[in-house]
């Protein structure tokens, strides 16, 4: 009888001492996610890992870390406060590059290898910093009142190169000599630079690219003359700044851009002939291991036909070698792998309505496709031509994960090498022997080994297990695992969802549907959800069911998943979004009166028409930074989906929020970032204009001096504090 009173009295006591979530706890130190490390890179002579890791007083202050193989040993390398204190002060372009990169924290955020893995280097304040393996300290090569931006290091190490008030500089890191490649640069001009919807819409960082023998440098001419200047206010807690913006909104026009080919020792220059019709897009540009050809990637307006072309630098002559074309729009990748000992090259394509990788020559003939079948290809990860095996990341096995796999070059041989159960993310060592696995599930933050080629573990490099000691480890008593399912929709397509049930399933408990539902995304995974993964946990503990689906135009399940939203945004999405609560009115646990619905951005345009067009199956909402007419967003996107408005009038009118705000029923709060460039405030102050001319009540919260993101520890706490409150008032 003593012994069953004690074993009671202690799982009281654990009843009593398990810490459920806060929203205040989700934003402080030491991180929730725990101590895994990010921007993992493997040395090119495979003897180190190096790392960046936030400190446990500040998980956003970044310093760079090294794991050495051999002797097991980690050590701190650099503390981005022993050569940077005080506040950062970014640029506007800087900021607007990290925005666009997701790049968040401070101090070292971004390093790289020289080629031959004897040097590193990394920006820090504006200014950059060179390490000599061997030697001590870190050296200052550039130290000015300008802010330099995308500064790399030359294949061979040999010089930086960087932007310097829109013009292209190399420097000789031995000598210190510094060249201008560019000087015209400057107002409406701005040398090899990557143009806004470049950044936005392309996943294209950089508008220069080096010679792997560093003989040439390929680089753009951007002239922004055409592109319509927006007038934009920034409005901060002290001073509303008015911003002219060069900001191609869809149907306007783009910027001009132009590709040179210059000799770094003599100084000459080739214009590259992209066509007599201007109004074209680059979008990748990659040399040859030759070092004589420079590849680049010419697409058309529509975004239908892609065009992998070939300039060469010796005879001056160019030639297309592939050409990919769709009635609907044609996906860029980064798939594009040249092999050098065999003049062949990877190339993925959609062709086949599914991502897979073929093998080429380098005359453009195909050679075999290499991958296969109703699944997708994520991306290619290492070749070693050495054993005649490519490793890529991909979907073969389920949707929800992402594995590394190995095929042999000749197509055949197929093997998965990661463990299923886990989302994972590789990094291979240049010879492709080793790779690091970073892998995590929606119940466990990320984990990183050492693996080889087979998959086989090493070492850990941090096992970041969520045991005694870890920041999460408290709240491992009152966590909530998520289940996973498919619902099927009336015409047939089978959707994935995820729910996370509370406690007590005997009552009926309100929803909240977190969803995002736009292209090139994918919610519904078996991966660390971070901050808002952790919001949910929250939103559980206080009795909410939160449901999540993956509706049709979003990502990793086939080009035809992807198509029926062309030309008709916030159409199938909609239906698939009220198929998923159909499918949660059947649940003898929900409260069908009771279901909300949130998401941010194309997530914020999906939260305003389910309320707007679904106002029977939505209660509450809230919108975050919500495209709502998508005349005002971007031509690169927003063509790509739905056509030209000049020619598609009817489309962007059908697909916008207006035609159906005055059908809202239920209670409706949107926020939005006061100084967002990307999905500007107008969205926003359009939409609250015309819900006023209407009489139509609902709440608002905008963020001062805050971008897209609505980054920052402080607006964190209260944005989740704000939306969870208000489903606390309206649903609950």
């Amino acid at each position: 009888m003593k012994k069953a009173l004690l074993i009671g009295a202690a799982m009281l006591s654990t009843v009593l001492h398990a810490e459920t979530l806060t929203i205040e706890r989700i934003f402080s130190s030491p991180s929730l996610d725990g101590n895994a490390p990010r921007a993992l890179q493997v040395s090119p002579d495979g003897e180190r890992v190096t790392f960046l890791k936030g400190k446990q007083t500040d998980y956003e202050r970044l310093d760079l870390w090294e794991y050495h193989i051999e002797s097991g040993k980690t050590r701190l390398l650099f503390d981005s406060n022993d050569l940077q204190s005080g506040d950062e002060v970014l640029s506007d372009e800087e900021k607007a590059r990290r925005e666009r990169m997701r790049l968040s924290g401070s101090g070292i955020v971004s390093y790289q290898w020289s080629d031959d893995g004897t040097a590193l280097l990394f920006p820090l304040g504006g200014d950059v910093y060179y390490h000599k393996l061997g030697e001590k300290g870190a050296k200052q090569l550039l130290d000015t009142d300008t802010f330099e931006t995308d500064i790399k290091l030359s294949p061979k190490g040999n010089y930086i190169s960087f932007i310097r008030e829109q013009n292209l500089y190399v420097k000789n890191i031995k000598s210190g000599e510094e060249t201008a490649i560019t000087t015209e640069g400057g107002g409406n001009i701005k040398f090899g630079m990557a143009e806004f919807v470049a950044q936005e819409e392309m996943g294209r960082m950089t508008g220069y690219w080096w010679s792997p023998d560093e003989s040439h440098i390929a680089f753009t001419k951007v002239d922004e003359t055409p592109v319509d200047v927006i007038t934009r206010s920034e409005i901060y807690a002290d001073e509303i700044k008015l911003i002219e913006q060069k900001y191609p909104k869809a149907g306007t026009p783009n910027v001009q851009v132009e590709l040179a080919i210059q000799n770094i020792e003599s100084q000459q220059r080739e214009w590259v002939d992209l066509g007599e019709n201007k109004d074209i897009y680059l979008a990748r540009g990659a040399w040859m291991p030759d070092s004589k050809t420079f590849t680049y990637q010419w697409q058309t307006r529509d975004q239908q036909t892609l065009e992998l072309r070939a300039f060469n630098v010796a005879n001056k002559k160019q030639r297309v070698l592939l050409q990919e074309t769709s009635d609907t729009w044609v996906n860029l990748h980064d798939d594009l792998y040249f092999l050098a000992d065999r003049d062949q090259f990877i190339w993925a394509s959609e062709r086949d309505g599914f991502k897979h990788l073929y093998l080429f020559n380098n005359d453009g003939s195909l050679v075999k496709q290499l991958t296969q079948g109703d699944w997708v290809v994520d991306s290619v990860e290492a070749i070693d031509t050495k054993n005649n095996r490519l490793y890529f990341s991909g979907r073969k096995d389920t949707p929800l994960e992402s594995h590394v796999y190995s095929i042999s070059l000749d197509g055949t041989d197929i093997a998965r090498i990661t463990e299923l159960g886990a989302y994972h993310s590789a990094t291979f060592s240049g010879d492709a022997s080793i790779f690091i696995d970073r892998f995590s599930t929606v119940n466990s933050p990320a984990q990183v080994s050492l693996n080889d080629a087979s998959g086989k573990r090493i070492t850990w490099l941090e096992e970041n297990k969520v045991e005694q000691g870890h920041p999460l480890y408290t709240y491992m008593d009152s966590w909530t695992a998520p289940e996973f399912g498919e619902i099927e929709t009336k015409d047939g397509a089978t959707l994935n969802y995820r729910i996370y049930k509370p406690d007590n399933l005997e009552e009926k408990h309100p929803v909240i549907v977190y969803l995002y539902g736009g292209p090139h995304a994918q919610v519904v995974t078996n991966s660390w959800a971070g901050n808002r993964g952790l919001l949910m946990q929250h939103w559980v503990d206080k009795g909410y069911v939160v449901f999540t689906l993956d509706n049709r135009g979003s990502n990793y399940r086939g080009k035809a998943f992807e198509d029926p939203i062309y030309k008709k945004m916030g159409f199938i999405e909609v239906e698939d979004q009220i198929a998923g609560v159909e499918f949660l009115r059947t649940l003898p646990y929900v409260d069908a009166e009771r279901i909300g619905v949130h998401g941010h951005s194309y997530g914020g345009y999906m939260t305003l028409m389910s309320m707007f067009k679904a106002g029977d199956y939505f209660a509450a909402g809230v919108s975050g930074a919500p495209v709502t007419d998508w005349r005002l967003y971007d031509t690169h996107y927003t063509e790509r989906y739905m056509g030209n408005p000049n020619t598609d009038d009817d489309a962007y009118t059908a697909s916008s929020v207006f035609p159906y705000a005055k059908d809202l029923k239920g209670d409706l709060l949107i926020y939005h970032g006061m100084a967002d460039d990307n999905v500007l405030f107008t969205h926003s102050t359009m939409l609250y204009k015309h819900l006023q001319d209407l009489a139509i009540p609902f709440e608002t919260m905008d963020y001062v001096g805050k971008k897209h993101s609505i980054r920052g520890k402080q607006t964190g706490i209260h944005l989740y504090n704000t939306i969870t409150n208000f489903f606390d008032r309206t649903l609950k």
